[in-house]
């Protein structure tokens, strides 16, 4: 009896130390495996970041970048003359805008104070306050009151000049925008012709039909039409805004001068 028993502890002890001992080595191999898991998890994650981080460069800088590398692959040649086109419209558009909002008076203010100079002091009083604004319009008044001491007649006729002459320097140089307007698709589609024709020579002198072969001019020649017409885009915004302000100020002119005219009539018949 003593002996089963000696041989069942024995047995139990050797058991329970050979579990121990695998569980041991077990816990051994399992800790470098997470350890090698967190590891490629963390890897994971900061490669992540970096990419997610390199997307935002990149969209922050595609657009300029991307317009700089497409414009040098155009070419120098119409790329150049179509840049030229550009720089000219716009700074005459700039001048023009300039121009015009220097030109816009107070309508209403100037009658009103040319009407109560007319009515206490006289056409010199009136001619004083005319003198002394700018634009147009005054310019008008300043004209049609000097010209009152030789009749109505006479200065009507001078408002309707001198209006004329005051509408002229408000469309100065504004033609060579819609020439500049006209003038940048032209050109692009003329790079784009010559680049078809220079691609064509390509095919004809390989004498096989590549598509590697002709890519490039062709690519070449589709770029000179998106920037012409990229131009002529923004020339017509700044070309439209300026036509509306000309109309306006126009406008503004037109009944200005009635107004002038009605003045002077009822003055006259004091």
């Amino acid at each position: 009896m003593k002996r089963l028993f000696s041989i069942l502890a024995i047995t139990g002890l050797m058991t329970f130390g050979n579990v121990q001992a695998q569980d041991a080595d077990t816990t051994q191999v399992t800790a470098p495996e997470t350890e090698q898991v967190v590891d490629t998890t963390a890897t994971e994650e900061e490669a992540a970041v970096v990419a997610t981080e390199e997307n935002v460069v990149e969209e922050e800088t595609t657009f300029t970048q991307g317009m700089k590398k497409r414009f040098i692959e155009g070419g120098p040649g119409f790329m150049g003359i179509v840049l030229i086109c550009l720089i000219l419209g716009l700074a005459i558009a700039i001048e023009r805008i300039i121009y015009l909002n220097l030109s816009t008076t107070n309508t209403k203010k100037l009658i009103s104070e040319v009407e109560t100079a007319l009515n206490s002091g006289g056409v010199n009083a009136a001619k004083e306050v005319a003198r002394n604004t700018s634009g147009p319009v005054a310019s008008i008044f300043y004209q049609g009151l000097d010209r009152y001491s030789h009749g109505l007649d006479s200065a009507e006729k001078s408002i309707v000049a001198y209006g004329g002459v005051q509408m002229g320097q408000l469309e100065k140089n504004v033609s060579w925008i819609s020439l500049f307007i006209a003038l940048a698709p032209m050109l692009g589609f003329m790079g784009t012709v010559i680049g078809m024709i220079e691609a064509f020579d390509q095919i004809q002198s390989a004498g096989s039909m590549e598509p590697s072969l002709v890519a490039g001019g062709i690519k070449v020649a589709l770029l000179t039409t998106v920037f012409g017409l990229i131009v002529a885009i923004i020339l017509q915004i700044f070309y439209n805004y300026i036509t509306a302000k000309i109309d306006s100020i126009v406008n503004d002119m037109e009944d200005a001068s009635i107004s002038l005219v009605d003045m002077l009539s009822d003055y006259s018949k004091k």
